[in-house]
């Protein structure tokens, strides 16, 4: 088993990867806001520092916030699938910090019940 993490800059492509999910028979998957560790410093109001404003000069029109989805694939198959969806959704974004993926393998699941 594992778990794909994909954070998506290109945010207006969630729909088509949610979709191509369930297409492909991925039926679960966690979605989060995020923000990038420099998007929330631009963003800070502190721009006394030099270094501050100069990565807002260089960041202001890039994504000030992503989607994290992770989801859990019992095998590489569904893995190869899950990648080629998202690459498939955003296949011609010029932009590109669109985002990335990784997998990490999980050694052990636990399921919460009451």
């Amino acid at each position: 088993m594992y778990v794909l993490f994909i954070v998506l800059n290109a945010v207006d492509s969630l729909d088509d990867i949610l979709s191509g999910f369930v297409r492909e028979g991925i039926s679960g998957a966690t979605i989060l806001d995020s923000q990038g560790m420099g998007s929330a410093i631009v963003n800070n109001e502190n721009r006394s520092v030099p270094l501050f404003s100069s990565l807002h000069m260089l960041l202001s029109d890039s994504h000030p916030y992503s989607k994290t989805i992770f989801t859990v694939l019992e095998n590489e198959s569904l893995i190869e699938k899950a990648v080629a969806v998202v690459q498939d959704a955003v296949d011609g974004i010029s932009d590109t910090g669109s985002g990335f993926m990784f997998t990490v393998p999980i050694g052990k699941v636990y399921q919460m019940n009451r």
